[in-house]
């Protein structure tokens, strides 16, 4: 595994340091947290989080635990908890599976990498001039221009191929604004496709998807100072940050599969002939509570088809779907890897759902911020960051 971090750091262009402790250090530690396990290399975690205390060159941490191991979760958020008393160092944690997927650890080091680097851009709260954020995702792009500080233009399209689709929906949103490209100070791009599009628009900067979709939810919601914490979810894949001043200080990514997307929502839709618009509201008349026995997409649906056959009203199997991607989200990393902290902003394509928003309220019992294009929080984080490397600023 470490073969694996030490490669993918420097490809990101980040160093990864392993803090060496001594035996007393390890005692110290577990009775500092109160705490001390079966495993002497959980001990010996506790040991090194302890050191980070006292090293000023440490801009960020990464708490690495077996996925299987129920010590190594304890552990971990006891660490998390602690750092995050005690210092404001971005924490990332990854639970390390049999075979670990390098882009999972690319994506978590790569947002590292730029919460450390570009903290001064990322404090920026206003947008100023005429910017274009464009948000090339998996399933969907997003374009927004921005004018000193509101949004003129935007374009929501399905992604195929992401130049051509990143193309099209830049010429919609501006259309939308009224103004040219030739206009356009700066442009910003985020997304899976960010590097082949920023490439293809000339793009003045270009950022992974963390840190600029919680910049945009916390600018769309208005809550840019103080605590808060983030829930996108998109068409393939989720994230849930914790922000502080707008600036993310910690974050979990993806799910166990598919059955926490928003693809899932759009085949259950199908099934029971709605339009995924309409999903929500189906399943806000909802009046009991059935439950989808496998999070897993492929089970998830025939568990959804087995359900109607049975005679359960629509209305119910729709809520039912809604809280199965909830549900998921929750118990896999809310749960296991971030501290909520209200207000919670819901964002992605699937915050337009009501169902999975109501969900959420009665799973966290706060309430869900659904702030007015939340499906555009990427491409508006995008153009808002943009305005701070705008080409008419020097």
């Amino acid at each position: 595994m470490q073969w694996l971090l030490n490669e993918v750091a420097e490809s990101v262009g980040i160093e990864l340091v392993f803090p060496e402790v001594e035996y007393d250090d390890v005692e110290r530690a577990c009775e500092i947290f109160g705490l001390k396990v079966d495993s002497p290399s959980l001990n010996m975690m506790l040991a090194r989080a302890l050191s980070v205390l006292d090293d000023p060159t440490i801009k960020g941490v990464l708490i690495l635990t077996c996925f299987r191991c129920a010590e190594g979760a304890v552990v971990k958020n006891e660490i998390r908890r602690f750092l995050h008393e005690r210092t404001d160092l971005p924490i990332i944690t990854y639970s390390n599976v049999e075979k670990p997927k390098e882009v999972e650890i690319y994506a978590r080091l790569d947002a590292l990498k730029t919460i450390i680097t570009r903290r001064t851009l990322l404090m920026r709260e206003r947008q100023e001039g005429l910017t274009l954020g464009v948000d090339s995702g998996s399933s969907t792009t997003k374009a927004v221009v921005m004018q000193d500080n509101k949004i003129i233009g935007r374009a929501w399209i399905p992604t195929t191929e992401p130049v051509k689709s990143a193309s099209e929906a830049v010429e919609i949103a501006l259309n939308d604004a009224g103004v040219r490209m030739e206009d356009i100070e700066a442009t910003g791009v985020t997304g899976y496709g960010r590097e082949l599009v920023a490439k293809h628009l000339g793009a003045d900067l270009s950022l992974e998807e963390i840190s600029v979709v919680s910049k945009g939810a916390a600018f769309l919601a208005d809550r840019q100072r103080g605590e808060a914490t983030v829930i996108d979810i998109g068409g393939m894949s989720n994230k849930v940050v914790t922000l502080t001043d707008g600036i993310p200080n910690a974050f979990a990514l993806g799910g166990i599969c598919g059955g926490s997307s928003g693809r899932f929502l759009e085949v259950a839709a199908h099934r029971l002939g709605v339009d995924i618009s309409e999903l929500g509201e189906l399943a806000l008349r909802a009046r009991e509570k059935v439950t989808l026995q496998s999070y897993c997409m492929v089970f998830g649906i025939q568990d959804l088809v087995v359900t109607l056959a049975s005679g359960v009203p629509r209305e119910e199997v729709a809520a039912a779907a809604c809280r199965s991607v909830a549900n998921q989200v929750y118990e896999h990393q809310m749960a296991q890897e971030i501290e909520i902290r209200p207000p919670v902003i819901f964002v992605g394509g699937v915050s337009l759902i009501a169902g999975v928003a109501r969900e959420f309220e009665e799973m966290l019992h706060t309430e869900i911020i659904v702030p007015e294009n939340s499906q555009l929080a990427g491409a508006v984080g995008m153009a808002l960051l943009a305005s701070g490397v705008r080409k008419k600023a020097f």
